[in-house]
């Protein structure tokens, strides 16, 4: 065999690239298919995470609302919708329900009406501004635990800063944290981080157009009719995030337990009975009670709760909501 008639691999040669073809006659990715990959390439992490940490546990959590599972003994059945009446003829199961209607019914508004009164006084052109805005913003930034035992200390009948203040003028020492005052230390608690709604609503201040204000200065509007008539409408959106993230936040409070006399399972049945919400009556379920398959049912029906809730909001909403588009970008 002569030289020429050896057989060489990994040939290189135009030969072996007419084999693979010319690179315009390769499948080509278009622009389009390239955005789609790198998008799912980085959102891949948030993607596995919320399947991993909130799809799987919540079919966990709906599994376990049929079975009456402990969390210890191996010894489970299966009840089917068993949980679900039960929960529905518990009393309760209700009146917690109904507590926590209240509770949201005021502690949003308040803490809507309050963050847009700081903002507003912190968008004015006075010294310091950025000074106050960070010290009104640096209790949302305080943990729920941290603000839950500071508020208990401050509030104790005993040793609590409160009942000393009040003493000082002759009043008797109060029971801030049994009823009927335990209601307003918690409203105080949530009043307490208004910074963040602060922030949010200061951000939609700057976005409102000047020359709006201006306008109506020269027509002689009103400080207060301009900001009825100007500043809210083009807040709305804003005002509706909030509401919307409020209710949700409000229906899921953990401060009442962390107000309790000893802030641990036991807690929760000395909790006074105005703050002993829906999920305090779920956290009694699970953790004093070990019913896992009852307060994981009462876990779903608050789910779909909040759905509904959220859904009626953006109906009865959507005709005082307006959004500030530019008409070019509608084209």
């Amino acid at each position: 065999m002569t030289v020429d008639q050896i057989p060489v691999t990994g040939s290189t040669g135009p030969a072996a690239r007419a084999d693979r073809g010319t690179p315009a006659e390769r499948p080509r990715i278009s622009m389009t298919a390239r955005r789609h990959r790198a998008f799912y390439l980085f959102t891949s992490p948030w993607i596995i995470g919320f399947l991993l940490l909130t799809i799987v546990p919540m079919a966990y959590a709906l599994w376990l609302s049929f079975t009456t599972y402990d969390g210890i003994s191996p010894h489970w059945r299966y009840v089917g919708l068993g949980n679900y009446t039960e929960l529905f003829s518990d009393p309760q199961t209700w009146k917690s329900l109904g507590r926590t209607g209240l509770f949201a019914i005021t502690s949003v508004p308040l803490s809507i009406i309050a963050g847009l009164g700081l903002a507003v006084l912190v968008n004015r052109p006075i010294k310091a501004r950025g000074l106050f805005r960070t010290l009104l913003y640096l209790p949302a930034v305080v943990p729920p635990v941290g603000v839950g035992l500071t508020f208990k200390a401050l509030f104790d009948q005993n040793s609590g800063a409160a009942n000393g203040v009040i003493t000082i003028f002759g009043f008797d020492a109060l029971g801030w944290l049994a009823d009927p005052y335990a209601r307003y230390v918690l409203l105080m608690s949530v009043l307490w981080a208004a910074g963040n709604v602060m922030i949010i609503s200061l951000a939609g201040l700057q976005d409102v157009p000047r020359e709006l204000h201006e306008a109506a200065r020269i027509d002689g509007a009103s400080a207060w009719r301009t900001f009825r008539s100007i500043t809210v409408p083009l807040l709305s959106p804003v005002l509706l995030f909030q509401t919307v993230t409020g209710v949700i936040a409000s229906v899921q409070t953990i401060m009442p337990l962390l107000l309790s006399p000893d802030g641990t399972t036991a807690g929760v049945t000395a909790l006074p009975q105005s703050n002993y919400l829906y999920m305090m009556h779920v956290f009694s379920q699970y953790f004093a009670l070990g019913r896992y398959g009852y307060a994981s049912a009462l876990l779903w029906v608050l789910f779909v709760l909040i759905l509904i809730v959220t859904g009626l909001i953006f109906r009865f909403t959507s005709g005082v909501v307006f959004y500030n588009v530019d008409p070019e970008a509608k084209k």
